[in-house]
């Protein structure tokens, strides 16, 4: 039985916070899972997901990830610092159908780096499906603010965007890995580009 051998493996752990009901447990398992429920089953407390995804050219990367799905109702406030403990990254959600939720997403994203730091954070904008039109003014401000590595229009359902925006993250947080190893050895010669 012969096991692949990569050159390179990293666990990170990914938070993906918002307001309820804006997908966040449906956008992890269109990733993860390729499904979609329609119905809403409310996340209590948090929910957690594994995943693996090798990358680089000769497939020598692995990456193996940790999803960490948090309820985003108020009655979890209190167990949210714990939640966030040893997150290398995050993702912010919100609804592009319900203007509360993108205001609330510096409120999440203030807490997140209250209690972690200054992370790798993603915004996903979810349902796309569901709208004709976004204006993107509406978020350019909070972009240009530069907390957020990228912004995604995302739809859970037909899973547009999905893919893409959560590969996005992995691979920033992987070449974040590969430089500190770099300046730690810098006398290695650095690897291809993934």
């Amino acid at each position: 039985m012969s096991s692949q051998v990569y050159e390179k493996d990293y666990i990170h752990k990914i938070v993906v916070i918002g307001d309820a009901t804006v997908g966040k447990t449906s956008l992890i398992k269109k990733y993860t899972a390729g499904s979609f429920n329609q119905e809403y089953i409310k996340t209590i407390g948090a929910q957690f997901s594994r995943y693996q995804k090798v990358l680089g050219e000769n497939q020598e990367i692995r990456v193996r990830l940790l999803f960490w799905d948090i309820a985003g109702q108020d009655d979890f406030d209190f167990m949210r610092p714990k939640f966030y403990h040893g997150a290398r990254g995050a993702i912010i959600v919100f609804d592009l159908t319900r203007d509360e939720t993108l205001q609330n997403v510096m409120n999440w994203y203030n807490d997140l780096r209250r209690h972690v730091g200054v992370i790798p954070t993603i915004l996903f904008g979810n349902k796309n499906d569901l709208i004709q039109t976004f204006e993107d003014s509406k978020i350019e401000t909070t972009i240009q603010m530069d907390k957020f590595y990228k912004f995604y229009k995302t739809s859970a359902k037909t899973g547009e965007h999905v893919h893409e925006a959560f590969d996005t993250i992995i691979q920033h947080l992987v070449e974040l890995e590969i430089e500190r190893s770099e300046e730690k050895n810098p006398t290695k010669i650095s690897p291809k580009k993934i």
